[in-house]
């Protein structure tokens, strides 16, 4: 992989989570003074179920991050990217949860059923990503054991040899 498109990946993933701070720090509680007017159990539920969104985001953001950094240095077909793989997949299955919850919520409100079934549909998308996020682990999984098949045969033959 070109070391210039991990960088830009790097340079945008560095993007979204200073915005992700932003937004923890001035728009979620911006949100909490707007629901001045629901019942403060749901008010304070709804943001921090957002809150906890983010924080998945976050975490999926430095995982993806680590694994660039990983596939910079050449050091992606090994057994410690499985971890970072791990926690990608349940970042992504914590914000299809999130998801979820958010839309039950605003379900049992005045929001527009629309609306509702938009935010459902983004926790199955989100949860799809999640199951291809494992697929890639097997893949990965394959990979390295095929890595290790070559460098196998290249020491016999280099034993032949």
């Amino acid at each position: 992989m070109s070391p210039l498109l991990t960088r830009a990946a790097q340079a945008a993933i560095a993007v979204a989570l200073l915005g992700s701070v932003v937004v923890q720090a001035m728009i979620l509680p911006a949100i909490y003074r707007d629901l001045a007017d629901a019942p403060p159990a749901a008010r304070a539920t709804f943001v921090g179920l957002l809150g906890l969104g983010i924080l998945a985001l976050q975490v999926f953001a430095v995982c993806v991050w680590r694994l660039l950094s990983k596939v910079r240095t050449g050091s992606v077909f090994a057994e410690a990217a499985f971890r970072d793989v791990d926690v990608i997949t349940w970042s992504l299955v914590a914000v299809a949860a999130v998801l979820v919850a958010v839309g039950l919520l605003l379900a049992s409100g005045d929001v527009a059923p629309g609306v509702v079934g938009l935010i459902g549909g983004a926790a199955v998308v989100i949860g799809g990503v999640a199951l291809l996020v494992r697929v890639m682990k097997g893949l990965l999984r394959q990979a390295i054991a095929r890595e290790r098949e070559v460098v196998g045969l290249r020491a016999e033959l280099g034993e032949v040899i």
